[in-house]
């Protein structure tokens, strides 16, 4: 035994200061390990449909209904089980519009308050008395641990005494209060974490109200998405990013997020743009002036850096402004538009002097934002580029490869980047972006300009083909000046065509060390048609793309509305959401999103804590106090008393 680790059972000594105590704990650690896994969810492309998403948090993905469903089946209609699950996802409002038909009652009380016991006992299973004691509220947590494990025993002693404790309850008048506890306890144990790949920005309208969701959660992790980056560059105060951010939401005419809820002011850009541009309609002439700002200074940035390979990117520079026309790849073709105010034809990419002092400012509101930049911090908190959780591999776009399927390398800061190593440079590159931002002097040796190829860097996580997190080149130019639409193809990284095969699934599950049978790639960003057939699992069962188009923008191309993977201790199944018709219309009539199941792998045995991440952790703790014991009882380390 090495010098080193006696200190750390010295250190652990006190911690566990007698054999008894250690005893305990490895008991205790050893009992953990044979209960079943706790349940995972995972979800991707949110794109900022709150409500939809704030369903499917109080729903579960549906597993509420299933577990009524499961208990009640045979003493419960199927409205009254609808009824109680709608009660289970929105108790205060549920509630609130019982009180007003005249529905709630004493024995409604004390009916509810013991079928929310029984579905909280039946959740509780898999996990140790002591977490879920943690899950409980901490006003009702005494009694409803009472509650759950009521047994029956001779004389029903105990059915007495914890039918008086509800009684008890509902004379105080406190019923309500503790239907809105078990009711949340149920939630908790239904998902022991959650995952969400990527893309919670842009599109819908309330990324904000689902990062204040998120930011509530009991466990969860976040890998970022592009849309979450481009976000995240410009909190970081990267002008190209915050012109993008301005641009993705005016055209889908989300201003409320901007302006009321970030304190983004756009009054000085839209009186800009009405002035300049020909466009009478505010909005319109703001995403005019908005995108000519955000191409000049695309250009600047992939001219500054070349190893970003953007090249065929750079358009604005190549545009005719007296001809009215654009070269790409040797052919010209004729802009759609003629309104450019703002640019001189000898040097397109220059800013005015007018948009640089707008800029400016759009750019100290992002950075001035305190919501903005909480919701932020969280995202760096939580996310990352990937994740390796449980054998599965996590990360929102693509591992960059080359046309013969090998990991593509990129060439950075004098360094060639590639697989997981390039994912470890991005993720790394990206914190410091932020956190050069938040503290300049926290590195004397790093520059201004150092700083400003940090959130170039940011910028080429949103829109780079070779980045992980886009994996394709965009065609936002093309498809805004250029009629001709043989030029709005998008190519895409050769990664979404080697990952249909098995072999390069198990390639880059490699390298990111998982080489179990259980493993998987999760992975968002793209779509899944189902409406043409496109299927979620690929890669011979190994890649799993979990984006079904949860925005409403995206219903018609995908022909769904989402999609939830859930992997519990029995295996995965994937679960496929129509759209959802509003919280109001579920209050009241008790409609649900209605979602279908797919059981896409079972386990042969029962997946038990001992082979998760978690347990794999623990069995090392055991380890350590299995030494410690040893050293306990061979008097090398004195026990102490208390």
């Amino acid at each position: 035994m090495n010098t080193d680790y006696r200190k750390y059972l010295k250190l652990l000594a006190e911690k566990y200061p007698s054999q008894q105590a250690v005893c305990r704990e490895i008991i205790n650690l050893n009992a953990i390990l044979n209960l079943p896994k706790g349940t995972e969810h995972f979800m991707s492309d949110l794109h900022g449909e709150y409500e939809a998403f704030y369903h499917i948090v109080n729903n579960c993905s549906g597993v509420i209904r299933e577990k009524i469903q499961m208990i009640f089946e045979d003493e419960m209609t199927e409205a009254e089980r609808r009824d109680l699950a709608t009660l289970v996802y929105y108790p205060r409002r549920k509630m609130a519009l019982l009180k007003r038909q005249g529905k709630i009652t004493d024995e409604w009380y004390l009916m509810t308050l013991n079928r929310l016991i029984s579905i909280a006992r039946f959740l509780s299973g898999k996990y140790t008395r002591s977490k879920v004691r943690k899950a409980m509220s901490p006003d009702f947590a005494y009694i409803i641990d009472e509650l759950l494990h009521m047994q029956a025993d001779e004389d029903n002693n105990q059915v007495a005494y914890h039918r008086e404790i509800l009684h008890t309850i509902i004379a105080l008048k406190n019923a309500e209060e503790f239907v809105i506890a078990l009711s949340s306890l149920i939630k908790r144990l239904a998902v022991d974490h959650l995952h969400i790949v990527g893309d919670i920005f842009d599109r819908g309208p309330s990324a904000d109200k689902i990062m204040d969701l998120l930011m509530g959660y009991h466990s969860l992790d976040i890998e970022w998405g592009n849309h979450d980056i481009l976000w995240m560059g410009a909190a970081c105060g990267s002008g190209v990013c915050v012109a993008n951010v301005l641009r993705n939401n005016l055209r889908h005419g989300n201003m409320e997020i901007l302006e009321s809820r970030y304190g983004i002011n756009l009054r000085k850009l839209v009186l800009f743009a009405l002035e300049q541009y020909q466009e009478t309609d505010p909005i319109k002439a703001a995403l005019r002036a908005i995108s000519v700002i955000a191409y000049k200074l695309e250009d600047r940035v992939i001219r500054e850096n070349p190893g970003f390979g953007m090249d065929q990117m750079r358009l604005f520079s190549r545009c005719d402004f007296r001809n009215y026309s654009v070269e790409i790849e040797g052919k010209t073709y004729p802009l759609n538009c003629r309104d450019f105010p703002t640019v001189d034809p000898d040097d397109p990419t220059k800013l005015s002097e007018e948009e640089k002092t707008i800029l400016d400012g759009l750019v100290d509101d992002f950075s001035g934002s305190k919501r903005l930049q909480a919701h932020v911090e969280f995202l760096y908190e939580k996310g990352s580029i990937y994740r390796v959780f449980n054998d599965n591999v996590l990360y929102h776009g693509c591992i960059p490869m080359d046309s013969e399927g090998n990991l593509d390398g990129i060439c950075l800061e004098g360094n060639v980047y590639r697989g997981r190593g390039y994912m470890d440079y991005a993720d790394r590159i990206a914190r410091r972006a932020y956190y050069r931002t938040r503290d300049p002097k926290s590195g004397k040796d790093f520059s201004q300009q150092d700083h400003e190829r940090d959130l170039d860097f940011m910028y080429f996580l949103w829109a780079g083909p070779k980045s992980p997190l886009c994996g394709r080149r965009l065609a936002t130019f093309q498809r805004e000046f250029i009629d001709d639409r043989s030029t709005w193809e998008e190519p895409t990284d050769p990664y979404y065509n080697f990952s249909l095969d098995q072999r390069y699934c198990n390639m880059i599950m490699r390298e990111f060390g998982v080489y179990s049978p259980m493993g998987h790639i999760i992975n968002g960003h793209t779509p899944v048609k189902t409406i043409r057939g496109e299927k979620p699992v690929r890669g011979g069962g190994k890649l799993y793309v979990i984006d079904g188009g949860f925005c409403a923008g995206m219903h018609k191309t995908t022909g769904i509305a989402g999609y939830t993977m859930i992997y519990n201790s029995h295996g995965i199944r994937l679960k496929e959401h129509r759209p959802f018709m509003g919280i109001e219309d579920a209050l009241a009539n008790n409609d649900d999103i209605e979602s279908s199941s797919e059981v896409i792998e079972k386990e042969q045995q029962r997946v038990m804590v001992r082979d998760t991440d978690i347990g794999r952790g623990i069995a090392l703790d055991i380890e350590d106090l299995t030494s410690l014991l040893e050293m306990y009882r061979s008097g090398e380390i004195a026990e102490r008393s208390l």
